[in-house]
């Protein structure tokens, strides 16, 4: 490995999170996971949870979007909301569901810059389960003011990340966890 591949695994996996992560649901369009997972590659996130009980996922579809961000980003895969939450829960202590309703906040009105936080994106045809969306501890909703009342997923999922990012650049710590340690001394490996 060269010095200064090492020293880029080392500035990445300094900065990854483990506090801030991503849950799909059914999402349909590989494509759209790929850019998903680019996007959280972009931001440090370190992993993110696929819920697929009405397709099957596959890391190989999408590839070209993600630019291998499923090689840096770990993908949890999971066939049903139970699975998934239990898994999620005890590591998280938000969850937050993009779903438009009566009781969702702005994305711009939320306070992101502190406690570990799952943010959950639906299908691009349904949105979010009406079992997971009660699941959630609330509701947030990217504001518009288009005719469209709806992003495509990966760009409301980047719109969201870069929001939740930007309020806790202020909290990154100098050196690096053992979580991160283990993170580098995984990718060395490749």
């Amino acid at each position: 490995m060269t010095p200064e591949r090492l020293e880029k695994f080392e500035r990445v996996a300094s900065h990854r999170r483990f506090d801030l992560t991503v849950i799909l649901e059914n999402v349909h369009d590989p494509h759209n996971i790929a850019a998903v997972l680019r996007t959280c590659d972009a931001v440090g996130i370190s992993e993110v949870y696929v819920i697929d009980n009405q397709i099957k996922f596959n890391t190989r579809l999408g590839k070209k979007s993600s630019s291998s961000a499923n090689k840096w980003v770990d993908v949890h895969s999971f066939k049903n909301v139970d699975e998934c939450l239990q898994v999620v829960k005890p590591k998280y202590q938000r969850i937050l569901c993009t779903h438009l309703d009566s009781v969702a906040i702005e994305l711009f009105q939320n306070d992101f810059s502190k406690g570990s936080l799952a943010l959950v994106f639906g299908n691009e045809h349904d949105g979010v389960s009406n079992e997971l969306l009660s699941r959630c501890d609330g509701n947030i909703f990217i504001p518009q003011i288009g005719m469209i009342s709806s992003l495509n997923i990966s760009v409301a999922c980047a719109v969201a990340l870069y929001e939740v990012f930007r309020q806790r650049q202020s909290s990154f710590v100098e050196g690096m966890t053992e979580q991160q340690e283990q993170l580098l001394n995984k990718w060395k490996s490749f």
